[in-house]
């Protein structure tokens, strides 16, 4: 986002051996410890860090297992998330096709449980390695031990106390099944595309992206910066009578998804700029908020509490923060 103070140290970690090395750094200092991945979901205070950062670089591919149905594959947290499903699209597998183009790192996906156009990461993945900092050891921790809920993990609900080294996902040798999410169903039928293989779902959710989302490499932005909002069918009913148009999808339990995009569209700041802030909402998506000339995170935070209170006091609805702010 272009915002936030600076860290008082900064490390990279390329092995367990650079973790060890740097926690006992910090510890010998008395200092706290984070551990990044790429930091685009991330959101730092103006005091910034008086800490250590730790960024995890550890690399690492390899099929530890294959059958007729699929494979299970070990990746370094410090891999490239793009890259790493390019290269499993390439293998024929699927299982994280839907997720191409998020920026960051593979260590950093099960933080905010990384879903986008159907799937997620908690669907695929087995397990993990991490160094927990309270207990002081390495661990192997089993999908039930994240507490994955919707951008949720014991990660995100703890910041600083797992170091996570390197994941561990399944991915199958099906395709993708139909009902697809509605954006990519309609471009798929769109460019008469019948064949969902790994291949033909990456490039149509790359395409997709690409049009309606910036690059935070070129637009300072953190991708999606609310959540949508899930609701109850009772809550749903109550708004679909003075709204019929409202996009939502069903989950179990008898509970709803509502698009804060369109929820922030109708509550008036499509393509909006805000001169005060300098913040904006990215043209054709309003569910991206991008720092223009904000100078501070204050100027941030007017924008987004700005949009929660208008959307709340039109919908009745309190729209959630996706990116973490840190520390």
């Amino acid at each position: 986002m272009g915002l936030g103070g600076r860290a008082r140290y900064l490390a990279a970690v390329e092995s367990r051996q650079d973790l060890i090395e740097a926690l006992n750094f910090a510890s010998l200092n008395k200092l706290r410890t984070l551990m990044i991945g790429g930091g685009s979901n991330i959101i730092w205070r103006d005091e910034g860090f008086n800490g250590l950062v730790l960024v995890c670089k550890i690399r690492g591919f390899e099929i530890e297992s294959e059958n007729d149905n699929g494979a299970d594959i070990l990746i370094g947290g410090g891999e490239d998330w793009d890259l790493v499903v390019d290269r499993i699209v390439s293998l024929g597998l699927s299982g994280i096709e839907c997720l191409s183009l998020v920026p960051g790192t593979a260590g950093a996906t099960p933080v905010q449980n990384v879903g986008a156009y159907g799937q997620e990461i908690a669907e695929t993945l087995i397990s993990l390695e991490a160094y927990d900092a309270k207990s002081k050891n390495f661990q192997t921790m089993n999908n039930g031990d994240c507490h994955f809920s919707y951008r949720s993990s014991i990660f995100k609900k703890e910041p600083g106390r797992y170091f996570i080294l390197s994941i561990r996902l399944h991915l199958s040798k099906s395709r993708i099944k139909p009902p697809l999410y509605k954006a990519l169903d309609d471009y798929l039928k769109t460019k008469d595309i019948s064949d969902l293989s790994p291949k033909n779902i990456r490039r149509a959710v790359i395409d997709i992206r690409q049009s309606k989302l910036p690059d935070p490499k070129k637009v300072r932005n953190c991708g999606s910066f609310f959540k949508n909002p899930i609701v109850s069918e009772t809550v749903l009913s109550a708004l679909e009578t003075k709204h019929h148009d409202i996009p939502h999808w069903r989950l179990s339990g008898e509970r709803v998804k509502i698009s804060a995009a369109w929820l922030i569209d109708q509550a008036g700041f499509k393509d909006y700029r805000d001169e005060t802030s300098g913040m904006a909402t990215w043209k054709g998506q309003p569910l991206i908020l991008v720092n223009e000339n904000a100078k501070s995170l204050s100027d941030l935070v007017k924008f987004r509490d700005r949009i929660i209170k208008t959307v709340s006091s039109k919908f009745d609805i309190e729209l959630e923060q996706e990116p973490e702010l840190l520390p």
